[in-house]
């Protein structure tokens, strides 16, 4: 069963209070953006399945139209994606919000991305290995990797086989390879 080391709370408010205080005017200036390029709220809050299978509220800047249904985005398809939204998602700006989720202790930098209730076979697939144990993470092993939730059985062996050895500094060189772009080919698939 996979276990978080012992400090990674700490390292995680270390680095999301500083860059919430730099990351507020950015991410009111998307939000405006995002208003006027298309009709509806451009904060998406949506509910998750989090750290224990506790359901959370998570934040993020809508990529899509506002009309489109609350499933995961491989279910949606590309067509539903703004304009503004495809440039938020390939820059992964839309995930700012996500530093209130970390601050707030329902999430962390890195662990599994966090599924919709919908998502029986991934959450089923998480329980077995024992995924639950984490907190869900702004990034992971399977966004790095490009494995979406359309995959829930290798998806979730795939956070359980990193998870099983993680460490601060793999989990250090993984929030790297996310900021260099890893996995953005599929980012629209992975982001559900």
């Amino acid at each position: 069963m996979p276990t978080p080391p012992p400090s990674k709370r700490l390292i995680d408010l270390a680095l999301a209070l500083p860059l919430a205080v730099v990351a507020v005017p950015v991410v009111l200036a998307l939000l405006v953006a995002v208003r006027l390029e298309t009709p509806g709220a451009p904060l998406l809050v949506q509910q998750r399945v989090g750290r224990g299978q506790r359901p959370f509220r998570l934040f993020k800047i809508r990529t899509m139209f506002r009309d489109t249904p609350h499933v995961a985005s491989h279910e949606v398809g590309e067509m539903r994606v703004t304009r503004l939204g495809a440039i938020l998602r390939g820059l992964k700006l839309d995930e700012l919000p996500q530093l209130i989720n970390v601050i707030g202790g329902s999430m962390s930098f890195v662990g599994p991305r966090p599924c919709l209730p919908s998502q029986d076979e991934l959450i089923a697939e998480r329980e077995r290995l024992g995924v639950f144990a984490l907190r869900p993470g702004i990034t992971g092993p399977g966004q790095v990797a490009g494995i979406d939730m359309s995959t829930p059985t290798l998806l979730a062996e795939t956070e359980a086989a990193y998870f099983k050895n993680a460490t601060l500094r793999s989990d250090w060189k993984l929030m790297v390879r996310t900021a260099l772009g890893s996995g953005r080919g599929d980012a629209a698939r992975v982001r559900s």
